[in-house]
Parts: structure tokens; C-alpha cells; sequence
């Protein structure tokens, strides 16, 4: 018996088709995951099943009854949840006020009856979670259990879950695995969209996988692997990228020594840290999101001068000087937010002069033929699907970052400083970034990769760093990391040196 179905769905905005006539199926009592690059049309759909997007054409029926779903209301009346990776938890409520918030009719709360009510459904769904905790002291994977326990307490007997797992630590992951298994057991089905093809085949019953707003197919997990999942996606086998051995390093090519920041309201953001980047090595520091990762690229880019501490790159300090002092001195950067590092409006070419434009110079005068030329070499050189004239506004995301590569690597820096490089990119996109990175390392520059993908960070680090509340905990050999010590250590637990 199908717990949802979906026949025939469409939905555009504008000209964009972002659901072309999709069929989707959900069993009772499955896990199915929902795959596809981005723009591929799996969160549209989902939330046409949530009501949060109407469809222009198509049916869904529930438990085999046609129904209309045209906001979240009518979904949770239908037994449809959905946690994404954004909690919609009110920090300074309690757990058991979070939860039964919007689902009691009237207006005086009884603390202790709600408590009483959210332990019992705890209790029936196996979900662990503290009624009277405070949300806004809970970490990451406990917000995440009231989230899910929130839709059951509404009674979901399906529930979605969008890219879960992007904001945990590894045992965070196992925990919400087994969670979902056991619900499973209990009735529960469940939809999972993930990118994360491991997860997927760790996890899921089914997979569907949709390509260009189309549905490419669906497949038994046991009768596939990640490589045929790679192909339905992207059209072609791709997956993975081959990192040679570990080299020889070379000296220091940066530095970070002692380096400390404390904000206006004075708060500790980094603590004393101290790291350093080998020519012809990566070093990836590790961390679940929100423990400095942010702040520390902003220092050693520029944008935010250090409380204490050096930053000697190329045997200069460079802590507290400007953006472009700093990529003189031999620094290629690329930031957490592609869309910050670009200039919508500005052309294609016009972006990848930005840094450079001293360059282009004759007379005082910008050079635009020369431009153009440099442009068209670095579109081929980067595989970039744009021509020189585009708006870069108009690009995707995985072209948009290779922009800014190829206007950061294409003057060959002693240092590159890759900030969640791959973020919100598909398949495609991210092997093709990771096998730049992996150039410069071979090539001999230095690479801080800055990464909240675990499986990035083991994938093409030499050396792993882990960061925790603006501390580093410690700096381990690749080949000596376990998904396990790493695990622990982004949940501040040990330490090693």
C-alpha cells in the first residue's frame, strides 16, 4: 500500500520547468531517498507535498485517497512532516512549549500538562529528548530530535527530511539513522533527500532520482551501488576524485600563530589558534557549523582584523591588512559565499579581471581586448559553461565557482585558502572543484581547505585539523583519522596534539 503518491506533477516558475510530469511513490513502513543535482527539482516537489508551492498540474493521493494540499496545515492534517536542515525551533522556549506550539487549540498552556504530554510521546516513539530543556541550550542533533519529534507529536506518518544530516557530527548521524529505523518499524515512512550517495545506500529502501525537473527513475538499493546512482544524476559516470599519495611537504608557505578574536560584545569567537599550511600539502579543519570557521576566514582574508596573533604568509605578517595586500603577498582565495565573491551585474570577463585589473592597465586605460583574451583562456581552461560577455548572475552555482577559481588560481598562489568550496554543488561541480584543489596541492602550493563535509575534508586532506567553540583541538595525520576521532573531537569531547 502507497503512503503517498504523486502522478504527473508540474511546476514552473516563470519559463524555468522545475517539475516536468514527475511520478513519485512512497510505501508504508520504507525509507526512500530523493536524488538529483542542484536544480534538479527535489526540494520543489517536496514542497508541493508539504504545501508550501502549489503544483500548475498533477494529483496526490495519501493512503490511496486523492487529496488537496495548499498550505503546511493541510499537509500536517494529511500526516505529512517535514525537518529540514533549518530548524523553525524558537530558541528561548522550552523543548515541550517548541513542540506543542500550534498544535493545542487556545491560549493558556499548562507547563507541566505540555511537559507530561511531550514525555509520553517521547516515550512512544522513542525519541530521547528533555521536555523542560531550554531549545537555545541544546546542541545541533537534540534539535533535530525535537524537530522530528514535533511533526510525530502531530501525528506525521510521513515525514521528509531535507539534507538531514548536513549539520551533524558522524555519531549524530548513526543517531538519527537508528532513530529513523526504529520509527520505520513503528509505521513511519519516510522521504530522504540527501547528496550524500554513502548515506543513501546506507540508509534507504528505494531511490528515485530526477534530473532537469524529470523523473530519470527508481530503483531498488539493493540492486544498485553509488557509481550507478552517480550516472542517473549526472547522465555519466562521475564520482570521486584520485588524490595522489602523500609527498614530500615542503617549508611553511603560512603561518598561524597564537592568533585570537574577540567580538564588540566580547565574546571569544577564535581562541589561540595556532596552525600552519605546508607547500605541497592540504590541511582541512574540520568542524560542525558556527565554531569559527567563518570568523577565521574572514581574518586571514582581511575582512576582519585579529584581537591577537600573526599571520605570516611568505615570511610577511599579513594580520590586519587589507584584502588585496593580501593576494599580493600570495594568497588565492575562495569564499564561503560564491555570491559574495562576484559581482551579479558585472560581466563574465568583467569578474575574472577584478582582482587582476592592474594587469589589464595600459595608460590608465583598461585594456579590453586583453581582458577578453584572458577571459576566453580561463572559460576553456575551467570549463566554465558561460561565454565572456554573460552576466555572471545569470550562472549556476557550479559555474559561478568556477569564476571565482579560476580568477583566484590563475595567478598561481603560494597559498589557497578554499572556503566550503563545494557547498551546495552537485556532483559534477564538486569532483571538478576537488581536482583543482588537488592540482594546486601537486603543483606545490599550500591548501586550507575549510570544510563542514566531512567526507571532503578525508577525501583530499594531507593533514586534519579540528576546530570547536574557536579552539583547535588538534591536528592529526589523514591517514590516521577515523569518521569516530574525528566525531568526537568536533563535539569538543577529546583532544589530541
Amino acid at each position: 500500500m502507497n503512503a503517498v503518491q504523486m502522478l504527473n506533477i508540474t511546476k514552473k516558475f516563470g519559463d524555468l520547468v522545475a517539475n516536468d510530469n514527475v511520478n513519485f511513490d512512497l510505501r508504508k513502513g520504507e525509507i526512500h531517498a530523493l536524488l538529483g543535482e542542484n536544480g534538479a527539482g527535489k526540494t520543489t516537489l517536496m514542497r508541493i507535498l508539504y504545501g508550501l508551492y502549489r503544483a500548475d498540474s498533477g494529483e496526490i493521493w495519501i493512503n490511496d485517497q486523492p487529496v488537496q494540499i495548499n498550505s503546511p496545515r493541510d499537509a500536517i492534517n494529511n500526516g505529512v512532516g517535514m525537518v529540514t536542515q533549518h530548524f523553525t525551533l524558537v530558541p528561548p522556549l522550552s523543548v515541550a512549549e517548541n513542540i506543542v506550539l500550534g498544535a493545542v487549540k487556545g491560549f493558556t498552556l499548562n507547563p507541566k500538562e505540555i511537559e507530561k504530554s511531550v514525555a509520553e510521546a517521547s516515550e512512544e516513539y522513542g525519541i530521547t529528548v528533555k521536555p523542560s530543556a531550554l531549545v537555545r541550550h541544546l546542541s545541533v542533533g537534540e534539535r533535530q530530535r525535537v524537530e522530528i519529534l514535533k511533526a510525530l507529536y502531530r501525528r506525521a506518518n510521513v515525514l521528509i527530511m531535507d539534507e538531514p544530516t548536513a549539520v551533524l557530527v558522524p555519531q549524530e548521524v548513526d543517531g538519527l539513522f537508528n532513530s529513523l529505523k526504529q520509527l520505520v518499524e513503528k509505521g513511519l515512512s519516510v522521504i530522504f533527500i540527501s547528496h550524500k550517495l554513502n548515506e543513501v545506500m546506507a540508509i534507504c529502501d528505494r531511490v528515485t532520482v530526477l534530473r532537469g525537473g524529470r523523473l530519470v527513475g527508481t530503483v531498488e538499493r539493493a540492486g544498485t551501488s553509488e557509481k550507478d546512482l552517480a550516472v542517473m544524476m549526472v547522465g555519466r559516470e562521475t564520482f570521486g576524485v584520485e588524490r595522489q599519495g602523500i609527498k614530500e611537504t615542503g617549508d611553511p608557505v603560512l603561518t598561524v600563530d597564537h592568533l585570537s578574536l574577540t567580538d564588540e560584545q566580547g565574546i571569544d569567537k577564535l581562541k589561540d589558534i595556532t596552525l600552519e599550511v605546508r607547500h605541497g600539502e592540504v590541511l582541512g579543519v574540520a568542524g560542525v557549523s558556527g565554531n569559527g570557521q567563518a570568523e577565521l576566514v574572514k581574518v586571514l582574508t582581511g575582512l576582519q582584523k585579529p584581537t591577537n596573533g600573526q599571520i605570516i604568509l611568505n615570511a610577511i605578517d599579513i594580520a590586519g591588512a587589507s584584502p588585496s595586500a593580501i593576494t599580493i603577498a600570495g594568497m588565492g582565495r575562495t569564499p564561503e559565499d560564491r555570491h559574495a565573491g562576484v559581482v551579479g551585474e558585472l560581466t563574465v570577463e568583467e569578474n575574472l579581471a577584478l582582482e587582476s585589473l592592474e594587469i589589464y592597465l595600459n595608460r590608465g586605460v583598461l585594456d579590453r581586448k586583453k581582458i577578453r583574451k584572458q577571459a576566453i583562456e580561463m572559460i576553456a581552461d575551467y570549463n566554465i559553461k558561460a561565454s565572456p560577455e554573460d552576466k555572471v548572475r545569470t550562472l549556476s552555482g557550479g559555474n559561478m565557482q568556477k569564476v571565482v577559481m579560476a580568477r583566484s588560481l590563475s595567478r598561481n598562489p603560494s597559498c589557497v585558502l578554499a572556503a566550503q568550496p563545494t557547498r551546495g554543488l552537485d556532483v559534477g561541480a564538486t569532483e571538478y572543484v576537488r581536482g583543482k584543489l588537488l592540482e594546486q596541492r601537486d603543483r606545490g602550493a599550500g591548501v586550507l581547505l575549510i570544510s563542514e563535509d566531512l567526507e571532503e575534508i578525508m577525501e583530499l586532506a594531507d593533514r586534519i585539523a579540528v576546530i570547536y567553540e574557536g579552539r583547535i583541538m588538534g591536528v592529526i595525520p589523514a591517514a590516521e583519522a577515523t569518521e569516530e576521532s574525528l566525531g568526537l573531537m568536533m563535539a569538543g569531547v577529546t583532544e589530541h596534539n
